[in-house]
């Protein structure tokens, strides 16, 4: 049996389970955390989520249609046409009996404001529920979607490794071995991570297969989601898993890409630093991540970055305090340098690494 143990809630994680950083606790099934309903979508509630999501351009719809009839019936009577201009009495309106509502400029300007904001919130929402209904359709959450699009990322500069769980594994990475590489065409990754595919499968053991069997997973009659959010119904050939095994596989290929830093310069965490130069300034992640503040001398682990930005998690002294969990988060490239690894030294072999 495989499983994955959480440090922070102290116990160990359910098949596609996540532990939210918001909410300060793991989540079944997690999708991820929605700021708007200040709450995570997960087993519970993803239907009623993604009909919130379906809900709301409609109303939006119809909000905009008052709107545009409202305009439309108060302008009618105060638009005058000439040969060559067209002129608007915004005064008052010469119909009888008067209107209950007095259409100034004011409420002119607040109607179309409100018309504009109505359309946005239907273009923006309506992409996410078109986004949840083709994942849901798939019977996957949008973290297992990265999860499965890492499987088959690779970047083209340099090596790294994917490597090969030893079983028997249950409470997160113990022991790993490096097998041989095999290369295969690369593609570019959104998040730069390096590392080459093995000449193995992956078949995502929750699609079973039937778009309607997907859909049914998480919209019930009830109301209620099948299932107990702990075992699910897999497809011929996996098991219950086989997800969490790539999980703790690209979990353990993350340690191994890991690059050793360390803190030459003190950072206060800020979002936007000023006195980290302008490029720092303007290109600060646009991302919920928090941003972690560092020390003179302190030592980082970074997994990934961007050019001027990198996201990591800080090597504490003692990471088994009581009521202290992983400190991760951006920093600024430019007030740390790079160290040597000891996982980087002794996992690669020497002919591997002449050939970097």
């Amino acid at each position: 049996m495989y499983l994955q143990y959480c440090k922070v809630c102290q116990a160990f994680k359910a098949p596609r389970s996540h532990h939210c950083r918001k909410c300060n606790r793991c989540v079944m099934k997690m999708d991820h955390h929605c700021p708007w309903i200040n709450n995570c979508c997960g087993y519970q509630n993803h239907a009623s989520f993604t009909l919130f999501l379906l809900l709301v351009p409609l109303g939006c719809v119809h909000a905009a249609f008052i709107f545009v009839m409202t305009m439309y019936t108060q302008l009618y009577n105060r638009l005058s046409f000439g040969w060559s201009t067209v002129k608007i009495d915004m005064s008052a309106a010469r119909r009888d009996p008067l209107p209950v509502v007095p259409f100034g400029l004011a409420a002119f300007a607040a109607t179309l404001f409100a018309l504009g904001l109505a359309l946005g919130t239907t273009i923006a929402v309506g992409m996410l529920f078109f986004i949840q209904m083709k994942i849901i359709l798939r019977n996957k959450t949008s973290i297992e979607s990265w999860i499965e699009e890492k499987v088959v990322l690779c970047l083209d500069t340099s090596y790294s490794y994917r490597l090969t769980l030893t079983p028997g594994l249950t409470s997160g990475i113990t022991s790993y071995k490096a097998p041989s590489l095999a290369l295969s065409k690369p593609v570019q990754a959104k998040d730069r991570i390096q590392y080459y595919q093995l000449d193995e499968t992956f078949v995502f053991p929750y699609d079973l297969g039937s778009r309607w069997k997907n859909f049914k997973q998480v919209f019930t009659w009830s109301g209620v989601p099948e299932g107990d959010g702990l075992e699910w119904p897999i497809r011929e050939g996996c098991h219950q898993y086989s997800l969490t095994i790539e999980q703790l596989k690209q979990k353990a290929d993350k340690r191994v890409r890991s690059v050793r830093y360390k803190a030459i310069e003190n950072y206060s965490g800020a979002y936007c630093p000023l006195n980290r130069g302008i490029k720092t300034f303007f290109t600060s992640p646009c991302t919920e991540e928090p941003r972690i503040q560092l020390q003179k001398g302190e030592f980082i682990l970074a997994t990934r970055g961007l050019r001027y930005w990198l996201y990591g998690e800080k090597i504490l002294d003692d990471p088994f305090i009581e009521g202290v969990s992983r400190i991760r988060g951006w920093f600024p490239r430019n007030c740390v340098e790079k160290r040597p690894c000891d996982t980087e030294t002794e996992s690669v072999p020497e002919d591997e690494k002449k050939t970097r």
